[in-house]
């Protein structure tokens, strides 16, 4: 009970921390939302008298005049409420429905993507290590040079491959604009359809990272007692490397990939840029260019949520694990 109530104590910290700056950081980038909407009203031919600002101001979270610790009060109550407040982006739509419009379209796509990408690595991984020398394991320093290749690059030569020169898949969009978006067949092949070359981009682009670990874990454990012991009494091949040597090396990758679950709510946004895919990594940062502060507040708090979250379960699933982490924390 202690040690779950030292950790649950250590996250709230580290939530309070990640509040603080999410409120302080937007607030110090140049520029004020405000005057942004305000002089795209006038634009329009709107009249901006001052009170006219100062109801905006207040609307949109800028600079009203407050100090700044009650302006960091007013946003933590808020957020308590559940109130993001209004996006400048997309005004006059509230944060929340901006973000529950986005999100799901990068839960998918992230999220298979990140799902398949761990798998075929992992799997890949364990029988390179296996077999070092083999053909497969000659293939690791190619799988580990894509990984260090931009996303935005790699995403321009899949494009201009499958997309401009073969005409197989679309190069932009998340789904055929002539369909209504819902939970029908034909929406979910179409943005079935549209999704495969992002999703493609980023497992091509991560696979090596997760095949590389899962290889060099296999390659140390095969020394470990455990399965000398096992070849020693005979037992098949496969089932050595299963029930011994993948078992005992995928322990890291599984850390990674609760990680990496985490920060699935990011979204990959140089890739849904450059395919102009619906999802928060553009309204991301579609808030960045317009010093939307509600939005960017928005994103990084589910954000922030979201990789504590997988901190938290990782933490404590390593205490149920193996207790000895128990006793040094």
């Amino acid at each position: 009970m202690n040690y779950l109530l030292r950790k649950l104590g250590f996250y709230a910290v580290a939530f309070w921390a990640a509040l603080t700056l999410n409120f302080l950081i937007p607030r110090l980038l140049p520029g004020d939302p405000v005057d942004i909407l305000l002089a795209k009203l006038s634009q329009r031919g709107a009249t901006v008298t001052p009170e006219t600002r100062k109801a905006y101001a207040t609307l949109l979270g800028g600079d009203t005049g407050q100090p700044l610790i009650q302006q960091y009060w007013t946003y933590l109550t808020n957020i308590a409420r559940g109130d993001l407040g209004t996006s400048i982006s997309y005004f006059p739509a509230p944060v929340t429905e901006v973000i529950a419009a986005s999100m799901p379209w990068t839960l998918v796509l992230v999220g298979i993507a990140t799902v398949l990408a761990a798998v075929l690595g992992v799997v890949l991984g364990a029988i390179a290590g296996w077999r070092p020398g083999s053909w497969l394991d000659s293939l690791v320093p190619s799988t580990t040079l894509l990984a260090a290749v931009p996303y935005f690059w790699l995403s321009l030569v899949l494009v201009y491959v499958l997309a401009r020169q073969l005409e197989l898949f679309p190069s932009q969009g998340g789904y055929d604009v002539v369909l209504t978006p819902g939970w029908n067949l034909e929406f979910i092949r179409s943005a079935a359809y549209y999704g495969f070359l992002p999703a493609l981009t980023i497992v091509v682009g991560s696979v090596g990272g997760w095949l590389l670990g899962m290889r060099n874990m296999m390659v140390s454990t095969l020394s470990e007692d455990y399965v000398l012991t096992a070849r020693a009494k005979g037992l098949p091949a496969r089932q050595v490397m299963r029930n011994y040597a993948a078992r005992n090396a995928v322990l890291p990758s599984i850390a990674g990939f609760a990680i990496a679950l985490g920060f699935v709510v990011s979204g990959s946004v140089v890739t849904e840029q450059v395919f102009s895919y619906p999802g928060i990594g553009s309204r991301l940062l579609g808030a960045v260019t317009n010093n939307d502060y509600a939005l960017m507040q928005g994103v990084f708090l589910f954000i922030t949520l979201a990789v504590l979250g997988a901190n938290l379960v990782v933490d404590l699933l390593y205490g149920l694990i193996d207790p000895r982490t128990r006793a040094r924390s």
